[in-house]
């Protein structure tokens, strides 16, 4: 069957089934174009002559024929306005009425019209007002105002139409323009911040997140609104933009429409979530590439990124044009900042103005204003924006700044806006003239569950971090914000974060070789010292080094303290290695660095600290390590009766870690539990925080606790998230579980926490069997299938701990894993000194210090443990 012009319809609007059957065929026609092209735009463009086709015949069956169309008319919409329907967008029309008594006549012919698209399976959204009801302006209702900018004839009275364009909108704009432009921005920031105001997001919302195809839109309606003089000037938005934004936004748009295409026709509904599976799926389809040419994943999204970039940038821009509504408070604030004005550069409106264009031809000008948004913190106008652009060609052919550039940018490092001004200079192609190295990062897509942001972001975001601690947030930040302000040159910090992952765009085999190769050429061309050179060369070569340790290594094991304090040589190097992890762990998601993180990062560097001081750290507590603050902290706690020297037999024998890891009141709470042991064996306290519970068990070692317990929370549902075991030398243990209670049992059903302390008790004291109560769990559903593969590793090491042997286990999360490797072990007599155990996503982290008979295990044994492992985890 021939394609029909235009999409007209041959059935006659009045005969549904028909008209189902011919929608259906030229709907599959459009998706089967679109399959083969891969364009988007005119998809869209295609399903919305289909509609107006429709839509025009329904009018004339329905209204005109019926002799009831003057002073009645059918307009188009928002998008469908716009000449642009998704597959399955709702489509808004509108009825527009001269006046209530032509609304009257025409209503049943509305009915009629809507529930034809109905029968359709179309979801219509109409709007029916009366002319005089357009011309007025309603805040509660922003997005039809904001949908007639984009109105459309389709049938009926065409001369009311014309009165609606050419009078009332242009009218109803040079009336309320203010107030619908900051409304428009009120939505639009309000979007944004709900979308955690980046564009920066694992499944991104093609639509509503920043730099959608929302925004491409809000940047149509503010230009429209600024064209709209009142007499019914519609130039197009487009030819509205600045030149090279829109010759960025056009083909932005156009690889987004591609992609909601192909999002809408896999979900087969209004669904605009770009889904991992989907990115796979679009990448190999080669949605929104030239010749629809298949790509990796990780490509695929760098594409999407950078046009999401384009659009968010050209929405912000036009954003800062508008000012706040204006108050006494705001006059006062916008005062101060004028005085922030110097002879090159003005302040105005909340952005930075140049007040000598000329300063910009010498290439030292140019970066003085990058230095002057570093200090301030202020965003450049559009107007210095293009004439920075119009210089930075220039500024790239002076081969001489990149040599002469380090002063400057040292300055600019330093400076509390740091990031601010080198994500400007980035966009303005500034930063990769004078650190060519950072083009390969540009946009650049790490495609874990863990990893959110693009790796040019993610560099941006460290070096923000890291200021950030000058204006702490809590304890912990305190701490941190105490080593920064110790740093001597904290610029080579900065330095070495911008430059510590551009490997990562390079072809070596490690990113960390690639990194380095790519420094020495950046740090040759920045003239840096000697010494500062292998400042940053130490950084960038060390960066995962405390991390490791972290996840890899008990912390308060001598052994791990001394092999990084062996890495770092000096408490100034540690220092800065230490701030440089904990910016590159906070900038990898929001949730990356927990407080428990932080908090053992910086108790892995005061034990560094303390080696590198006295050269001795202890693995066990001994009496002498116990007295003092900490333990006078813990003794205000407890009652009067209780001692000091209590106190310190109750923890002597304990891993360090145990006493750096917990608060003075989770220690009293232990004491207090330790008190009870003659009364009860098996001390158990359960808590919530949060979203999450903990459980504390206080025993006598013996065989087969770990295991119990974690066979008890899996029976029960519950999805262990980190767990801590320690062991002292007087055989007292101490296990800590974080988990959480996918089912909501124990937060539904409070009297069931006691139940659950009775089934674990009856366990551990042997009167029921883990294997009945593991047989008698509730079993979910099937896994979903992971969207991130995780292989196995499994390493073990009998040379980094004195006293154990350290088995290391890297898999695939799934319901149960813990237990089946802590049963492994037991089945295998290995006894659990230390159990660090941590999820990273997708990924399980588990590190066990393992003895038998108190003693490391021998070769023949660890052979035994590692079969009897492998026979157990994911392949």
């Amino acid at each position: 069957m021939a394609r029909l012009v235009s999409g007209s319809p041959t059935s006659s609007p009045l005969d549904a089934s028909a008209l189902l059957e011919e929608h259906e065929r030229e709907s599959a026609a459009i998706r089967l174009r679109f399959e083969t092209t891969g364009d988007g735009r005119a998809a869209a463009a295609e399903r919305s002559a289909w509609i107006d086709s429709i839509l025009r015949g329904l009018f004339r069956s329905r209204v005109q024929e019926s002799h009831e169309s003057p002073g009645f008319t059918l307009a188009a919409l928002g998008g469908y306005g716009r000449g642009l329907l998704f597959p399955h967008s709702d489509i808004d029309v509108l009825f527009l009425c001269g006046n209530r008594k032509s609304e009257e006549r025409c209503r049943s012919a509305i009915g009629a019209i809507s529930r034809t698209f109905w029968d359709l399976r179309l979801r219509i959204s109409p709007a029916t007002r009366t002319l005089a009801e357009c011309g007025r302006f309603d805040a509660g209702n922003l997005e039809f105002s904001i949908g007639l900018l984009d109105c459309r004839y389709l049938a009926g009275d065409a001369a009311l139409f014309a009165e609606l364009r050419d009078t009332v909108i242009p009218h109803l704009v040079a009336r309320e323009r203010r107030d619908l432009v900051r409304a428009l921005r009120t939505l639009t920031l309000s979007r944004h911040a709900a979308q955690g105001n980046t564009i920066f997001h694992l499944e991104p919302n093609l639509k509503d997140a920043p730099g959608g195809l929302r925004d491409y839109g809000v940047a149509r309606w503010l230009s429209r609104i600024a064209g709209l003089d009142g007499r019914g000037g519609w130039a197009a938005p487009e030819s509205l933009w600045p030149a090279e934004m829109a010759s960025e936004a056009g083909p932005a748009f156009d690889f987004l429409a591609a992609a909601r295409c192909f999002v809408h026709y896999r979900r087969k509904r209004d669904d605009n979530v770009l889904t991992y599976e989907l990115q796979d799926e679009a990448a190999i389809s080669g949605i929104g590439v030239d010749e629809k040419e298949p790509v990796a994943a990780a490509d695929w999204m760098r594409r999407y990124f950078r046009n999401a970039r384009a659009i968010h940038h050209l929405t912000t821009h036009l954003l800062e044009e508008i000012p706040p509504a204006r108050s006494s408070l705001y006059d006062m604030f916008e005062g101060r900042r004028s005085r922030l004005s110097n002879e090159d550069f003005s302040v105005a409106r909340g952005r930075v103005f140049l007040r000598r264009p000329a300063v910009l031809d010498d290439p030292a000008g140019l970066v003085r204003l990058f230095e002057f948004l570093a200090r301030h913190g202020l965003p450049l106008s559009g107007e210095a924006r293009r004439q920075v652009d119009g210089h930075v060609s220039l500024a790239g052919e002076t081969a001489a700044l990149a040599r002469d550039f380090w002063p400057e940018f040292r300055r600019i490092l330093l400076l509390p806006h740091a990031a601010a001004a080198l994500r400007a200079m980035h966009r303005g192609g500034l930063l990769v003239l004078l650190v060519p190295e950072f083009r390969a990062i540009d946009a650049l897509v790490i495609r874990d569950f863990y990893h959110r942001y693009t790796v040019d972001e993610h560099s941006f975001l460290a070096i923000e971090n890291l200021h950030r601690l000058r204006r702490p947030d809590g304890e912990w930040e305190r701490r941190y914000w105490e080593i920064l302000e110790e740093v001597e040159q904290p610029e080579l910090l900065h330095l070495s974060l911008l430059l510590h992952d551009v490997g990562k765009g390079m072809t070596a085999r490690d990113h960390i070789d690639g990194s380095l190769a790519a420094a020495e050429t950046a740090l040759a061309r920045l003239s840096l010292t000697s010494e500062e050179r292998d400042t940053v060369r130490f950084l960038i070569a060390s960066h995962l080094e405390m991390s490791a340790t972290l996840q890899r290594r008990d912390i308060f094991d001598p052994g791990a303290v001394r092999d990084l304090a062996r890495i770092v040589g000096t408490p100034e190097r540690l220092k800065m290695l230490c701030l440089f992890t904990y910016a590159d762990i906070r900038s990898v998601n929001p949730e990356a660095l927990t407080p428990w993180k932080a908090e053992m990062l910086w108790q892995l560097y005061v034990a560094t600290v303390n080696h590198l001081d006295r050269g001795v750290d202890e693995d066990r507590l001994l009496e002498g390590d116990i007295h003092g603050e900490r333990s006078s902290a813990v003794l205000n706690l407890l009652p009067a009766e209780a001692t000091e020297d209590q106190i310190a037999r109750f923890l002597v024998g304990f891993p360090r870690r145990y006493f750096a890891s917990h608060s003075p009141e989770r220690i009293a709470a232990h004491y207090r539990m330790a008190l009870r042991l003659g009364q009860e064996p098996f001390q158990i306290a359960l808590t919530q925080e949060r979203n999450a519970w903990q459980l504390t068990l206080l025993t006598r070692d013996r065989p087969k606790i770990f295991v119990s317990v974690v066979g008890t929370l899996f029976a029960w549902g519950m999805s262990i998230a980190k767990a801590e075991a320690f062991a002292s030398t007087a055989g007292v243990i101490c296990d800590t579980f974080h988990f959480a209670d996918l089912f909501r049992t124990l937060e539904m059903n409070p009297s069931e926490c006691g139940r659950f302390e009775e089934n674990l008790r009856a366990v551990l004291n042997g009167t029921d069997n883990l294997t009945r109560v593991l047989a008698r769990r509730t079993r979910p559903g099937p896994a979903p299938r992971p969207k991130v593969r995780v292989p196995t590793k499994m390493r073990f090491d009998n040379e980094c701990s004195t006293h154990s042997t350290v088995v290391e286990i890297i898999a695939q999360d799934r319901p149960g894993l813990l237990y089946e490797i802590s049963a492994a072990l037991a089945e295998a007599g290995c006894n659990i000194e230390v159990a660090l155990i941590d999820t990273e996503g997708p990924k399980v982290i588990d590190v066990f210090y393992l003895t038998s008979g108190g003693r490391k295990l021998s070769r023949r044994r660890e052979e035994e443990v590692s079969r009897a492992l492998r026979q157990r985890l994911p392949e």
